[in-house]
């Protein structure tokens, strides 16, 4: 009884300690719904790169001065990038505009692993505290139609969550990304083999014509790209979103491959690569929210090595061409405002 008695203290005090720190230093490990659960660590190395005082893959963010015309950009992994600071399509962006005489800054408040939803929050919270004049939001199609997960039952105990994680790491933790001091590989691969094409299969019946998911996760996304374009007109902060493609919407080695393991009767005549793009952009044109689509541009260079091997994100090409598309873009379309 005794024994019971001294464990039962010790998990409510271990319940106390990890739920006090969780607060303080938001972590992956506890089930929470902030954005800040996958923030990076201030002022922690990336690549050859601190990250600033936010966690933020950017330079610390300063007042904004008069005359300048300031670009937030807020998404996942994409925006927050696999590749150094330099070469990340946001910073890219910033120096292709200032080379034009533009007197415009981006500020990079990408954090992996969020969503729709978090962007929303992330927005309200401390994208318009910047002061902003535009919104370049990237949604990545590959997930960002992502369905909200069951928690898990040990989800509500931040100890039975910790010896889970540990549990889960001792077992299957290999071949994460962790950007810390060294030197950066652009053209080593992430994930095995058998690894990557499961994650694409789980991705892919996004593409499939007729499928039952979609729609449901079609109207979730939109409502929270509604909800921030309606914030935007309400304080007149421009919006772009750019629409990422998935490399297996681009690849067609990679489509090949996935439709040969994974779907091998399906017809391929019911494959439509761009079926989320498309339903997307028919919703952006009802409620008039501007957009640019890197779909075509990407499958305009089916050679062209654009994502890192087996990683899903893009090499320092991809997001160079990113960075151009979206510097001629906003110079056609917003050059007036940017003056």
């Amino acid at each position: 009884m005794q024994g019971i008695v001294v464990l039962s203290i010790a998990f409510v005090l271990g319940e106390i300690a990890l739920r006090t720190y969780q607060y303080f230093n938001p972590t992956f490990i506890f089930h929470a719904s902030s954005h800040n659960r996958f923030r990076g660590k201030p002022f922690s190395d990336d690549w050859n790169f601190k990250l600033n005082s936010k966690g933020f893959k950017d330079k610390e963010f300063s007042e904004k001065e008069t005359g300048t015309y300031r670009i937030i950009g807020i998404g996942d992994s994409f925006a927050f990038g696999v590749v150094p600071y330099e070469y990340n399509y946001l910073t890219v962006l910033e120096s292709k505009l200032k080379a034009a005489a533009i007197d415009a800054e981006v500020l990079n408040l990408g954090i992996p692993g969020i969503g729709p939803k978090d962007y929303l929050t992330l927005f309200i919270q401390e994208g318009l505290p910047l002061n902003p004049d535009m919104l370049l939001l990237s949604f990545f199609i590959g997930n960002d139609f992502s369905e909200i997960q069951e928690r898990k039952l040990t989800s509500y105990s931040y100890v039975a969550s910790l010896l889970s994680y540990i549990s889960t790491l001792t077992t299957t933790y290999k071949g994460q990304i962790i950007h810390g001091q060294g030197n950066y590989c652009d053209a080593c691969p992430n994930f095995d083999e058998e690894t990557f094409l499961k994650i694409e299969k789980d991705r892919s019946f996004m593409y499939l014509e007729g499928n039952q998911r979609f729609p449901g996760l079609q109207k979730k996304a939109m409502y929270y790209l509604n909800q921030i374009s309606v914030i935007c007109q309400e304080k007149g902060v421009d919006l772009v979103i750019v629409l990422i493609p998935d490399e297996l919407q681009v690849n067609p080695q990679l489509q090949k491959n996935v439709r040969e393991k994974f779907y091998a009767d399906v017809e391929e005549s019911t494959w439509n690569m761009r079926l989320p793009n498309d339903r997307l952009i028919a919703e952006f044109d009802k409620r008039k929210i501007d957009y640019i689509d890197l779909y075509e541009y990407f499958t305009e260079r089916p050679t062209e090595q654009l994502y890192r091997p087996r990683d899903t994100h893009w090499n320092i090409a991809g997001n160079n061409l990113a960075a151009n598309v979206m510097h001629d873009y906003l110079l056609n379309q917003y050059v007036d405002r940017m003056n």
